[in-house]
């Protein structure tokens, strides 16, 4: 059977982000008419004449909707690169312990976060998150170095991630034990996800974040199409793999670390994305990363239209949303077996 070429594939995924993109500006709480939109947007931001369904247009549901196609975008990377660095296409970029890091640094600022005096502004807990992120994933980069060489295997690295992912959820449960109701629910909340927080400053920090690391990262996919025949392979056409090895771990980092620090965490999205995306031209890095970008922004998107419409104008957290969807989806693809790396 003829398969779609990339640039055809791009295309499809480009006109479903835009009109994914209008739903989302549009559906909510209360409806926005394209009336009201096309308004707001010939009068712009600074307008004294705008009216209020046009003020949550700027304020409330753009950003929202941009901050939903920034994450999606971001944590689809973040899996592509996960998958082709640990060459295993099941690889979730939370792995190596970023995600829970994240989540601890978040669940210290709710708890100790007043005592130590540590509420500056509305930066001071994504900083707390992505400071958990960083240092969790350095501590695992460094437990993973063997002493004698300086090296580290995919797979203690593996191994490693996931013994410091159990370190830092260990962590977030006990401050969970040890805090007040409404801290215990802040926590709750914040590890099941939500965009509802998004604004300019946010979206505008996350949306450059994820461009840097987005051009970056592509300079590599050769790189990674090599490693995915295996080290020495790899070693043989010329990677430099410990080098390789610190730089995608760096994107992941910058990538998953400042998403979770700004929305919370939020899962599945970097798992089955790229799955998806193999079924149609097969497991080519540099056509990953451009469609996962796409199909990363659609998903959470529709993810977020659910999650604002279910219980209408109350909100399910997205994470909800994401895993419900994302645990079916991922156990058909696994059954259907039909490609590897």
């Amino acid at each position: 059977m003829h398969r779609l070429s990339d640039r055809m594939v791009f295309i499809l995924l480009a006109c479903a982000l835009a009109i994914t993109f209008l739903l989302s500006v549009r559906f909510g709480a209360i409806i926005i008419s394209y009336d009201d939109i096309f308004s707001a947007l010939q009068k712009g931001t600074s307008s004294p004449s705008l009216t209020l369904t046009e003020r949550i247009f700027f304020d409330i549901r753009l950003p929202r909707a941009v901050a939903c196609v920034v994450v999606g975008a971001s944590l689809a990377i973040s899996g592509v690169l996960m998958q082709a660095l640990f060459r295993n296409p099941i690889v979730e970029p939370g792995l190596i312990g970023t995600s829970s890091g994240a989540a601890f640094g978040a669940a210290f600022y709710f708890v100790l976060g007043s005592a130590l005096k540590f509420h500056v502004s509305e930066w001071t807990l994504p900083a707390a998150a992505f400071a958990g992120g960083m240092i969790s994933t350095v501590l695992v980069f460094l437990l993973s170095q063997n002493k004698s060489s300086g090296k580290s295997s995919v797979t203690t690295l593996l191994l490693t991630g996931i013994a410091v992912n159990a370190l830092c959820l260990s962590g977030v449960g006990l401050f969970s034990y040890l805090a007040r109701d409404p801290q215990a629910r802040s926590i709750t909340f914040w590890n099941l996800g939500a965009l509802s927080g998004a604004n300019w400053a946010s979206v505008s920090v996350m949306g450059i974040s994820t461009i840097i690391c987005f051009l970056w990262a592509l300079r590599y996919t050769r790189q990674l199409n090599a490693l995915m025949m295996g080290e020495e392979e790899a070693l043989f056409l010329g990677v430099d793999i410990r080098r390789l090895k610190i730089i995608i771990v760096c994107i992941n980092v910058a990538l998953v670390a400042l998403a979770t620090a700004f929305v919370g965490v939020i899962s599945f999205v970097g798992l089955v994305v790229p799955h998806l995306l193999r079924l149609t031209r097969g497991s080519d890095n540099r056509f990953l990363l451009v469609g996962s970008a796409l199909l990363g922004g659609i998903l959470l998107s529709w993810a977020d239209l659910v999650a604002r419409l279910t219980l209408a104008p109350a909100e399910l957290p997205i994470g909800i949303v994401t895993s419900l969807v994302g645990v079916p989806v991922f156990v058909f693809l696994l059954r259907r077996n039909q490609y590897y790396f």
